[in-house]
């Protein structure tokens, strides 16, 4: 198979790329793809403030509210709009499986997989002063950098973030309803959340990090929370209740994203970084057995199927990920969907002008460099299906 593109892969990834029916052909668009940014609500006036400082036009993104495009070799980390946190980076794919969740102030959202946080950052945007976005991630490392990025864009009062397994997290939103039962008053409280901390247990931390181990007990470790996330005055029982299945249909989140892990074939601009980084880099972390084979493809379904326990009765999941293969995709979504006849796939209403095409699976969506101009994303939306209307789902 010949490589077409400047980019000389080596031949184990372009047997990974023939192995799963991906044309090589399509890295030669990396040069072409633009970047992608986001400028936060109510700063659409700086625009052209923001074009003098880094010396190129802003390309208004028709299809995606508050994007905008400039060329892949201009950078904004010293424009002063990034420093300023009013806007940021993110590619415009990424951009559209926040938007198929179609968030609106009030709800309760979760990103179970939320590093490095810029997602978390849209949905936050969209959420107003109104509702709670949590987000979770099993790095430590990239969870701090989540937080901090969320701190630089004035988004994080109605946050939390948890250090833990997605597969296994079960933490619901702090809301008004009763969840789980009672707990002695006499029990401390969640106070406001400071950095500063014990010299203890800034050192037990510094341990954990070194390690990048989650919490040895199993149980979630909240390492930030917003004023108004919900956390404040909350006992610890309280904030991990002990819950039945049945107690999220009316306790569980309205909107879940579940953009899990996965091989990053589909990220052009993270494939290229391995020509500085190294090719048996690339061997590692993308084409090692373990991440390629039924490993990877069942964290994928474990993380979509506790995403989905934890959404409540008529609540909207997005399932994405940034792989072009079909085994990541339309393969796990199906496996689900035969499982589970409360869900549903949805049509992606806002999808009718996005520049993309339908997957495999009818109903879901690929967005790709040569038919988007963006990295390589799949998604597909699911809804959860109350008792009777999950009866008549049966075939």
């Amino acid at each position: 198979m010949e490589e077409p593109s400047k980019l000389q892969l080596p031949e184990t990834f372009l047997s990974f790329l023939e192995a799963n029916g991906i044309d090589p052909s399509i890295y030669s668009h990396g040069d072409s793809i633009p970047r992608y940014v986001r400028l936060k609500p109510g700063f659409e006036g700086i625009v052209q403030e923001i074009e003098s400082e880094i010396n190129c036009k802003l390309e208004k993104v028709k299809w995606l509210p508050g994007f905008y495009s400039i060329p892949p070799h201009v950078h904004i980390a010293r424009s002063k709009a990034y420093q300023q946190g009013k806007m940021y980076g993110i590619d415009a794919a990424s951009g559209a499986a926040v938007s198929a969740l179609d968030i609106t102030p009030g709800d309760h959202v979760l990103d179970l997989c939320a590093a490095p946080g810029a997602k978390l950052c849209m949905m936050l945007d969209l959420l107003a002063d109104k509702g709670t976005a949590t987000g979770v991630d099993v790095a430590r490392h990239r969870l701090a950098a989540c937080r901090t990025l969320l701190q630089k864009y004035g988004v994080g009062e109605r946050s939390r973030l948890f250090l833990a397994d997605g597969t296994a997290f079960s933490v619901p939103p702090t809301t008004n309803q009763p969840c789980g039962p009672s707990v002695d008053d006499h029990e401390e409280t969640f106070k406001q959340w400071t950095s500063r901390k014990p010299y203890k247990e800034r050192k037990q931390e510094a341990k954990a990090r070194n390690n990048s181990a989650l919490p040895q007990n199993g149980q979630p470790e909240i390492i930030f929370y917003g004023q108004s996330s919900g956390v404040i005055g909350l006992k610890k029982k309280e904030l991990y209740p002990s819950l039945d299945q049945n107690d999220y249909a009316y306790c569980g989140y309205d909107k879940v994203l579940v953009d899990a892990e996965c091989t990053h074939d589909g990220s052009i601009k993270h494939i290229q970084k391995f020509e500085q980084w190294g090719w048996t880099t690339l061997e590692r972390r993308v084409l090692d057995a373990e991440r390629t084979d039924r490993n990877l493809t069942a964290l994928q379904l474990n993380l979509l199927r506790n995403g989905f326990r934890l959404l409540k009765e008529g609540g909207t999941l997005v399932y994405s990920t940034c792989s072009l293969t079909l085994a990541q995709n339309e393969d796990v979504v199906d496996q689900f969907l035969a499982e589970n006849s409360s869900a549903e796939l949805q049509e992606i209403e806002t999808a009718k002008d996005w520049p993309c095409r339908s997957g495999r699976t009818p109903k879901t969506l690929r967005f790709d460099p040569s038919t988007s101009a963006t990295s390589g994303l799949f998604v597909a939306k699911i809804r959860k299906l109350p008792p009777k209307e999950a009866e008549s789902n049966v075939v």
